[in-house]
């Protein structure tokens, strides 16, 4: 048996199916290395969509945010979220069968929760840890209050987080997170356990050094694409495409108002709590708004070389969007509102277009320009993104990266 086959990674996420931009790194992390000959073992979440796994009966039962669970439910899901005695539990009992060299973590607050890792630091295994957002500095992780982004839990004011009602509009559950936050920070779950942190964006580790963090605890890893699965196909089509979930933060009210305004089609793919509304407003504007629903994997990539080009109308900090990356991959340009990393992501007139935050007029604009740009200039802005992907973002560069992390924390 070679050395490499002998390595165990223990891969940590709250869900184990294709939900949003983490889930698609965790699942591509993984393939990843059991391609590259590790054993990898993941640790989530129960849930319906769950992709299955041979570990499964390790995984933790299962949390929503807003389900009508009964009043003592809600108080064990709320003692969950703070601190996971289960969690703890269970990640002994995968410990004891699986023997890792190496924990990696993506998404484990409210669910799984970082009770997890004082076990993996009792039982000796490295921690690395991907920041997919900003939940190390903001209790709700988004940095926004409303519309805005805000940042008035900046210097452990989190007590905002209540004020403004920041997790879904209810005191209760801002309560609950604020609460989990203290107990955290208190605990230094995250500062104290977890030993290296992957950050996709320099726009992240900028902000969360801005809040109080070492940088020395960040790694600069960017995200990557399977450029072999994903090949540019056809030529660009009429309609511009936006994928990911139907939440607040991800600014959809200025894209279909824009797209209203320019007069052009864009195709809404994914699920989340603001379809309804965003149907609603779609209609009352006139715009030619198609919401797909979610797509897997085929689908979308059906729908990203049918596209003009991918369009992120973000209003938050937005980390390093696997959107962009994908849509380079498969040919088609990039227009992200100028927040967060998105602007990381991409060159202006070479790869795509950024516009302000909130600006539909800009929007408009852009989307305008794109519709009536000829369909070889759309074609060497993808080509452009394609060539990029290849050189800085494809397997081979993230696999070398992180397994560097790996050989710095004797993994390997």
């Amino acid at each position: 048996m070679s050395e490499a086959s002998q390595l165990r990674l223990l891969s940590i996420n709250n869900y184990h199916y294709r939900r949003g931009g983490a889930e698609v790194l965790f699942l591509e992390h993984n393939r990843l290395f059991a391609e590259h000959g590790w054993d990898v073992v993941p640790f989530a979440m129960r849930h319906p969509d769950n992709l299955p796994s041979p570990w499964s009966d390790h995984f933790v039962d299962e949390i929503e945010f807003g389900r009508a669970y009964g009043m003592l439910d809600k108080a064990r899901r709320a003692a969950k979220i703070i601190y996971s005695r289960e969690a703890q539990h269970k990640v002994r009992q995968l410990l004891d069968a699986a023997r890792p060299r190496i924990a990696h973590a993506h998404n484990v607050y409210h669910h799984i929760s970082p009770a997890i890792f004082p076990v993996l630091n009792a039982a000796g295994v490295p921690v690395v840890m991907t920041v997919h957002d900003l939940k190390l500095a903001c209790p709700s992780y988004t940095m926004l209050a409303g519309d805005e982004v805000c940042e008035r839990c900046r210097g452990g004011r989190i007590h905002n987080v209540v004020v403004n009602r920041c997790i879904k509009g209810s005191v209760a559950l801002s309560s609950v997170v604020m609460l989990e936050t203290a107990v955290h920070r208190a605990l230094g779950l995250y500062r104290r356990c977890v030993d290296r942190f992957v950050v996709p964006s320099r726009f992240y580790i900028d902000k969360l050094v801005e809040w109080g963090w070492p940088r020395e605890r960040f790694v600069h890893v960017p995200n990557f694409v399977d450029i072999e699965r994903l090949r540019p196909t056809g030529e660009p089509g009429s309609g511009f495409l936006y994928f990911g979930r139907l939440a607040p933060e991800k600014g959809l009210p200025t894209l279909i108002r824009a797209a209203a305004a320019a007069k052009v089609a864009v195709d809404i793919a994914g699920s989340g709590a603001l379809q309804t509304e965003l149907q609603r407003l779609a209609d009352a504007l006139g715009a030619r708004v198609r919401f797909t629903g979610h797509l897997d994997e085929t689908a979308l990539r059906q729908a990203i070389s049918a596209s003009r080009a991918v369009v992120l109308p973000s209003a938050w900090y937005e980390n390093a969007p696997m959107s962009i990356l994908e849509a380079y991959a498969l040919g088609r340009p990039a227009i992200g509102s100028r927040i967060g990393g998105i602007p990381e992501l991409i060159r202006v007139g070479e790869t795509g277009a950024v516009f302000e935050p909130g600006d539909v007029e800009g929007l408009a604009a852009l989307l305008t320009r794109f519709a009536e740009m000829p369909s070889a200039g759309i074609a060497r802005m993808g080509a452009a993104g394609r060539a990029w992907v290849e050189k800085d973002f494809d397997r081979s560069a993230y696999l070398g990266r992180v397994l560097e992390v790996y050989r710095q924390l004797g993994a390997w």
